[in-house]
């Protein structure tokens, strides 16, 4: 009974409200997520082992196939990518990140027209969601970083691909996405922070 409680205790203190924070499906994913909004340092190797266990066991839970996808993304694995996004966007059509994440994996595979729109969809999902209460956060974005990245994603991919626009694309939706990350992390960050403190 002591352990147990010791055990509730330390993930309290870590800043965990729940004690499925670090066990099950729910504590893979968590670590997976984590590795890949980390500003620095992510272990993607892990990301991957972590939300692969996932996909495998609950394959409908959260957004963990965007995650698995985009940790894909991130090691060059563009094959791999596409695959596990394009099962993610069968779960959740709607869903922004997956639907960016697709298209730069479709355009690093040469698949520039269906990168492309891929690309222009998920940049008109996310120009709607991107506001308060974005990713279950009541404060969402408060210094318009994220905002300024999806705006100039936009205006890149009003452009097209022409003229060698390829290459700025595939970086103004990648800033996108870190900006997404970065604010993300803050929101965590701050969430646990005020937990402690009120503990």
């Amino acid at each position: 009974m002591k352990i147990w409680y010791f055990a509730l205790c330390l993930l309290v203190v870590l800043g965990c409200s729940r004690p499925d924070y670090f066990v099950g499906v729910g504590g893979k994913y968590n670590a997976g997520k984590e590795e890949i909004i980390k500003r620095q340092g992510a272990n993607l190797d892990k990301a991957i082992v972590n939300l692969e266990t996932v996909a495998r066991e609950d394959p409908t839970y959260k957004d963990s196939l965007t995650l698995l996808g985009r940790a894909y993304y991130r090691r060059a694995r563009y094959d791999d990518a596409k695959l596990i996004l394009q099962r993610a966007l069968v779960l959740n059509k709607n869903d922004e990140i997956a639907w960016l994440t697709l298209g730069l994996s479709q355009l690093r595979l040469g698949e520039n027209g269906r990168g492309l729109q891929s690309i222009q969809g998920g940049l008109t999902l996310l120009s709607k969601a991107n506001r308060e209460g974005y990713r279950g956060y009541e404060v969402w974005d408060r210094g318009g970083r994220v905002g300024i990245a999806v705006r100039r994603a936009v205006f890149v991919a009003q452009k097209g691909l022409e003229n060698g626009n390829k290459e700025g694309m595939i970086k103004s939706v990648e800033a996108a996405l870190t900006a997404i990350d970065e604010e993300e992390f803050m929101q965590v960050f701050e969430r646990n922070q005020v937990y402690r403190d009120q503990n």
